[in-house]
């Protein structure tokens, strides 16, 4: 008989929302492939018939909720977990540490949990104070009544450890490497500036709208993403759009083909993350081996090494070192080769699906266990 999974806290199957979708997208026809029983849950809307390949042996369920930004995580984490516990599979993979209060649901069914924590996301600016507040309940919760815990960069396990005192496994993210790919009409290979991110403020967007047109007075510039909810990053967007011949924005991109082919041709990807762990869409530029320009955090480092170029969140910095790398083809060899042999030596699918079902596996066998010894006592 095979072994059952459920994963709770993604959009659903197959999803192009973020980086648990995309993680998921990867993960369940691997699981399959290796003999699991794969249940995703998902909210209504947030999957397309014309999304991509979809594998007809995931099973996908979708749960009410709240679809707003605060209450959305917690309304269908709440309702498919208990849909979870009801149906007692051997384990249950949860994305997000704010699901740690549904955990006990979970637990009193006897369904062992592997969580992936995310990030430290109560430091983000885009929450207030009761939102930070809570999904810091959340993590409290999750380190009280997860069974195992999976960070997706060391130095999220170092904090887990220091602020929860709890351990766990280190789970970073993959990335797709690409064919070679056309280039976006409208541009050239290795002649634009190329931002990927949602729209909030620590992802470092203000800054980089700020530096766009000095940057496109010589280059084109391509801004990729959006906030979901319309405000005034969009607005920004939409302004400098339609401002500067030169910069293009294109909103939220879920066409893989054309999201790698812009990071494939980019002179120079900014990349400004700077709260969580392991960012996908880095590692994904890595897979694309573009030419990065990262906002020095203790994350980014981790991931792309010392030999990479930094840079401090400040309009000046941005431009300074965003251009150096335009102007410079050596240097943008030189970034593109590092980073893309670094991704390939420790962010690629095969190593994380693999550490994924290594763990899941342990967990269900730890259930069969003690469902052995369990009847053994009934009968």
């Amino acid at each position: 008989m095979p072994r059952s999974v459920v994963i709770i806290g993604t959009r659903g199957y197959p999803s192009y929302y973020g980086g648990f979708e995309t993680a998921v997208r990867r993960l369940a026809p691997y699981l399959a492939d290796h003999g699991w029983d794969v249940t995703v849950y998902g909210r209504p809307g947030s999957t397309r018939d014309d999304a991509g390949p979809r594998d007809p042996r995931v099973r996908t369920i979708v749960t009410g909720g709240w679809e707003t930004r605060s209450l959305s995580t917690l309304s269908f984490g709440f309702t498919a977990s208990r849909d979870a516990a009801s149906r007692r599979p051997d384990v249950a993979l949860v994305m997000n540490a704010a699901n740690g209060f549904f955990l006990p649901l979970l637990n009193r069914a006897g369904v062992p949990s592997l969580v992936n924590v995310d990030g430290m996301e109560w430091e983000r600016a885009k929450w207030g104070r009761v939102a930070k507040q809570v999904f810091r309940a959340g993590a409290r919760w999750t380190a009280r009544h997860g069974t195992v815990l999976a960070f997706d960069a060391r130095e999220i396990e170092r904090r887990w450890k220091a602020e929860f005192q709890r351990d766990g496994v280190f789970i970073p993210y993959g990335g797709d490497v690409p064919p070679l790919l056309p280039v976006e009409r409208g541009l050239e290979h290795r002649g634009y500036a190329l931002i990927v991110a949602r729209f909030v403020p620590e992802n470092t967007v203000a800054e980089f709208f700020a530096a766009a047109p000095a940057l496109a007075k010589t280059h084109d510039v391509v801004v990729v993403g959006s906030t979901g909810y319309g405000g005034a990053f969009d607005e920004e967007a939409l302004r400098l759009s339609r401002s500067h011949e030169r910069i293009h924005w294109l909103g939220h991109v879920s066409d893989d083909t054309r999201l790698f082919s812009l990071w494939q041709h980019a002179g120079a990807y900014f990349h400004g993350h700077s709260v969580g762990g392991t960012n996908p869409a880095l590692v994904q530029a890595m897979a694309c081996a573009a030419p990065i320009v990262a906002r020095d955090t203790p994350y980014n480092r981790e991931v792309l090494g010392e030999r990479a170029t930094f840079v401090q969140p400040s309009v000046e910095h941005i431009v300074e070192a965003v251009t150096a790398m335009l102007v410079s083809p050596e240097a943008q060899e030189t970034a593109s080769r590092d980073a893309f042999d670094r991704g390939q030596a420790e962010y690629t699918w095969d190593l994380v699906c693999s550490a994924y079902e290594e763990v899941l596996s342990a967990l269900a066998d730890r259930t069969s266990a003690h469902s052995g010894r369990r009847n053994q006592v009934i009968r």
